[in-house]
């Protein structure tokens, strides 16, 4: 690739880093072409791009912007995961992956939000449910509080009911 060549990509690929709510280094060793180009298409399915860039040009992707030092974790065969679609979408279809292809690839470490994350912690959000599922569930959490209430309201009705029928029927039986 020739100087101007590099520079464009770099370019380019700074422009994706700042557009990606989250970033994943990969250790790609042991993957074959075929294999890369089935994960390449399940991530792009999932909102997420998988790249092989050398390490020099991802550090000078870097260059400037506002994210942590990654430097420690590019060296070897490095692949990054841009997860345009979020977090969890990606480190899912990575672990996915990686379970029918020998823990191929294994990441190095995460960014979400300027925060670095570690293996674990990647692990970790990988187990999370759907985003959809997620919204479900928040929205369950935030409806029994309020069901309760309800019912708790309706029930104090119909006590105030009741007893507005009784003094309905007391009035009447005095009146007569």
């Amino acid at each position: 690739m020739k100087r101007t060549e590099k520079e464009g990509f770099v370019e380019d690929f700074r422009e994706r880093l700042r557009e990606s709510p989250a970033i994943f280094l990969t250790d790609f060793t042991g993957l074959d072409v075929k294999s890369m180009t089935v994960l390449r298409n399940q991530l792009k399915k999932n909102g997420a791009e998988y790249l092989v860039v050398k390490n020099r040009l991802v550090l000078r992707a870097l260059q400037g912007m506002e994210l942590p030092d990654l430097s420690d974790w590019l060296t070897g065969p490095t692949g990054v995961v841009l997860g345009h679609s979020g977090p969890v979408e990606a480190a899912r279809t990575i672990t996915d992956f990686a379970k029918n292809h020998d823990d191929r690839p294994v990441f190095k470490v995460g960014v979400l939000d300027n925060a670095v994350l570690d293996v674990d912690q990647i692990q970790r959000l990988a187990k999370l449910p759907p985003k959809d599922q997620l919204l479900a569930m928040m929205a369950g959490a935030l409806e029994a509080p309020m069901a309760a209430l309800v019912s708790a309201l309706e029930g104090k009705v119909q006590e105030m009911v009741g007893l507005m029928k009784a003094l309905q029927e007391k009035r009447e039986g005095e009146d007569a």
